[in-house]
């Protein structure tokens, strides 16, 4: 295997572009009365009663709508912060796969089973936001168990799914998108939805494996 040190590039432009999907903005403020629009003359002295009760309704619905934007603000930048964290990590921990393997070291079955479950955890974690998803016929086989021969190039193969996903430009150039880019960009995504799913599934296979080889000579 190709030692390599994988950088752990700024993903803001997919994390504003993922959470935004799925953040929805707090509705419209609402709208004063028009210039010259005030009530019809009448009599009745509950009518002028009833309209304060109007106007002071409609302050504190907007009063409501400023605060649910300003909360709406506060949860997409901790999701950002996460998912950052999470992509970074993930990538250093392939790295430290990576040089291990490249050494040639005998495998730490407990140390992996420990790396395998925290990629599983932060992709899984991403996933909440990118909410991968894969055509039925693409659709991920459930693997065999893994055997201890399996278990080097299993885990050559995780290094080179985290690769393709990191360096994919559907999170690399998601906020630059243009209108001639977007069957390209649906490509992209699809390609890094499906390597999600696949980081996911193998890191997975190989915790359990690798909790069940503890010990072992």
């Amino acid at each position: 295997m190709t030692s390599r040190v994988v950088k752990c590039t700024d993903v803001a432009g997919l994390l504003v572009a993922v959470l935004f999907s799925l953040c929805v903005a707090a509705s419209t403020l609402a709208q004063g009365k028009p210039a010259g629009a005030g009530p019809p003359s009448n009599n009745n002295p509950n009518v002028g009663d009833r309209i304060r009760q109007i106007d002071e309704g409609r302050l504190r619905g907007a009063e409501t709508n400023v605060s649910l934007e300003a909360e709406n603000q506060k949860r997409l930048q901790a999701a950002i912060v996460n998912m950052k964290d999470d992509y970074k990590r993930i990538q250093v921990l392939r790295n430290d796969i990576a040089r291990s393997l490249v050494a040639r070291k005998p495998l730490e079955y407990k140390l992996v089973a420990e790396q395998m479950a925290e990629i599983n955890k932060r992709a899984s974690r991403l996933n909440v936001y990118m909410q991968a998803r894969v055509p039925e016929e693409q659709k991920l086989s459930t693997a065999d168990e893994l055997k201890n021969e399996e278990m080097v190039g299993a885990l050559v193969k995780l290094c080179k799914l985290i690769d393709s996903f990191t360096e994919n430009p559907a999170l690399k150039n998601a906020a630059t998108v243009n209108s001639k880019d977007v069957a390209k960009s649906k490509e992209d995504k699809a390609n890094a939805d499906r390597d999600l799913l696949a980081i996911i599934k193998l890191s997975a296979g190989i915790q359990k494996r690798s909790v069940s080889l503890i010990g072992s000579p």
